[in-house]
């Protein structure tokens, strides 16, 4: 085979000749590379053949979701300690990730993902590559279930492209697009950037080949389904609703007129907006009306237990933590090894402390998130906490001393399942076995806290530290986990179906389904129901649908993603070149971070499109470049 030189094509190439046989077993996905090798026409003969080769396009699609999370330290409510480097990743795991920046949102942090534009190709070829040999395989079926099962596999490898190329548009725009499988570097050297408008046709047409060929239940874990593409097919029409906006109501000064104008190709059409809002709703709607898919533990919110006690927690953890993998609200997601495989997921070690298994803490709450829990009492926002120097005599007992742990008490049941803040306790482990309980308070990091084992937490700049993510039970390293990282869950679609029907409805239209889907996600938290008549208007009710987006979806990948197609960066932090910055602090009172102080209109405009790699372009001239980034 001719070696291809393109950077991203180039890795394509490395793996043609054996794509087929990068494949994982059905639950696991544990790559393989059998020792010899059969050509195509010898390979694609049965439905096992088929298989084999899909499971090795999840297996490549996988490398570009399993570790979102890390976007969420480009937002304002998670601190991402670092950029993903090959000493912080281990294996191929976060190899799409590697080089990109996760801890500074007002950096112009677009020009470091050169390593997953090229493995999302990487990807898309995986995905044509079993799409082109099971269509040539389709004809020879014998029967009607046989056909049935193909055409399924087809819908699978369809969805992950349409998956792969949908994030690339959301963070490049204008994308090189091709729909079949590419052999040489001649097929793609002059390559162009395929329109927005006409990639994203295109990836309609996958979801909706899914939505039509796929089943209505995984026939394994981690496999996709027809609810799963349609919700998908709903996201694609919400979020290109939001880019055709041509006014928001916050007119942020780099967009006053909506759009995404770093995008010069691209002209916003506000009728094409609406009737993309109509059909993220109608899509959405089906997926809620439907599926027959429930919340977690039919979104119950369990019981709190104790302050300070970790034995009962709020149903909203045990979500995230494999014993979970199997529940139908993970609609759309990637699976992984598990103990000894050397294919596990890192959670743990990127939101764990020193006490489970040795972890590292990458990811840690801000103090600012602690604020939007809400009464379970009201239903709205509890008095600010506040940071109090541990020197002060009434640091710990002071009313809303964020020191204190009684004002933690009457809230949203999520956050106990999110975090921990000082007198909180956690289950450790140590070499796969239970240690101990022990207590969190921040920077005791060796001795005891109130009769219990500290927790080192020695990395921790917030005041607070994760327990969403992080295992309660021993057995699983701190890189060996097998949880079924959820990319599309159901109480995201409730979620963007309010969004959606809110902008065709209002808040009570389409038979106030909009308020009941948001009230079902609140109540896993053990809020009480919203008032039809206070959130009457668009906007109010919008930033409540924001608001649940935070607290439901925190540190799962999704809030740098909404900022970016609201054009609210600017709205969430601070507008072009003002001083002194946005300024964070910890429960302590100490200011720990300065984001976007004087920052330049350019920084901005670089934030909201990424720069396409240069060394795609050094090797193809005829990839143009983001006008900002010229």
């Amino acid at each position: 085979m001719k070696k291809i030189n393109i950077n991203y094509i180039g890795l394509i190439a490395c793996i043609i000749g054996c794509m087929f046989f990068f494949s994982s077993c059905r639950d696991n996905l544990l790559e393989q590379v059998p020792a010899g090798e059969l050509s195509a026409p010898l390979f694609w003969k049965t439905e096992a053949d088929a298989e084999y080769a899909l499971n090795g396009a999840y297996s490549a699609t996988r490398r570009c979701f399993s570790r979102d999370y890390m976007f969420d330290g480009l937002g304002e409510y998670l601190r991402f300690r670092s950029r993903a480097t090959k000493s912080q990743s281990t294996g191929d795991r976060a190899i799409a990730y590697r080089d990109g920046y996760y801890d500074n949102p007002s950096r112009a942090y677009g020009d470091a993902f050169d390593n997953y534009f090229k493995y999302a190709y990487a990807a898309i070829n995986h995905a044509n590559y079993v799409i082109q040999n099971v269509e040539a395989m389709l004809p020879n079926a014998t029967t009607e279930a046989s056909k049935a099962t193909l055409e399924a596999y087809i819908g699978e490898a369809r969805m992950l492209r349409g998956m792969v190329y949908f994030r690339l548009i959301s963070l490049w725009g204008d994308v090189p697009y091709f729909d079949r499988i590419i052999n040489s570097n001649d097929e793609v050297a002059s390559i162009t950037r395929t329109s927005m408008t006409e990639i994203k046709d295109a990836i309609l047409a996958d979801f909706t080949y899914a939505w039509e060929k796929l089943p209505d239940k995984p026939v394994a874990l981690g496999r996709f389904t027809k609810w799963g593409a349609l919700a998908f097919r709903g996201k694609m029409h919400l979020y290109w609703a939001s880019w055709n906006r041509t006014s928001w109501p916050w007119n942020t000064p780099v967009a006053p007129n909506g759009g995404w104008p770093e995008l010069t190709t691209f002209t916003p059409n506000q009728a094409e907006s609406v009737a993309s809002y109509k059909a993220a709703a109608d899509d959405l709607k089906k997926v809620v009306q439907e599926s027959g898919i429930n919340l977690f533990r039919n979104g119950e919110p369990g019981e709190w237990g104790e302050m300070g006690d970790c034995e009962v927690l709020p149903n909203y953890y045990y979500l995230f933590i494999p014993t979970a993998n199997a529940d139908p609200e993970l609609m759309v997601g990637f699976t992984h090894g598990g103990t000894g495989t050397g294919q596990g997921e890192e959670l743990m070690r990127d939101f764990g402390t020193r006490a489970t298994e040795g972890s590292q803490g990458w990811g840690q709450p801000r103090y600012e998130l602690a604020d939007r829990y809400q009464s379970t009492i009201t239903g709205d926002f509890c008095e600010p906490l506040i940071p109090v120097n541990p020197s002060v005599a009434d640091a710990r007992t002071r009313e809303n001393s964020a020191l204190n742990p009684e004002s933690y008490r009457g809230r949203d049941y999520r956050m106990k399942s999110t975090l921990l803040w000082d007198g909180e306790t956690m289950v450790t482990m140590l070499n796969l076995s239970f240690d101990q309980v022990r207590k969190f308070k921040y920077k005791t990091l060796t001795g005891t806290v109130d009769g219990y084992g500290a927790i080192n937490a020695d990395a921790d700049q917030t005041g607070y530290i994760m327990r969403k993510f992080v295992r309660n039970y021993a057995g699983q390293g701190r890189a060996d986990g097998n949880y079924h990282w959820p990319v599309m869950r159901l109480a995201d679609v409730f979620l963007l179906y309010a969004e959606a029907a809110n902008e065709v409805y209002g808040p009570t239209g389409d038979g106030g389904l909009a308020l009941e889907v948001v009230n079902k996600v609140r109540h896993r938290g053990n809020l009480p129901a919203l008032a039809p008549e206070k959130y009457a208007d668009k906007e109010t009710f919008f930033y409540t649908i924001e608001q649940e987006r935070i607290v439901e979806l925190f540190a799962e990948g999704h809030r740098m993603f909404d900022l970016r197609r609201w054009r609210s960066i600017e709205r969430a932090f601070l507008p072009p070149q003002t001083s002194p910055g946005f300024r964070m602090y910890d429960t302590h009172g100490a200011l720990r971070n300065t984001y976007f102080n004087n920052t330049s209109l350019l920084t901005y405009q670089r934030i909201y499109i990424f720069k396409i790699p240069q060394s795609e372009r050094n090797r193809n001239p005829n990839l143009t470049q983001n006008t900002p980034w010229l």
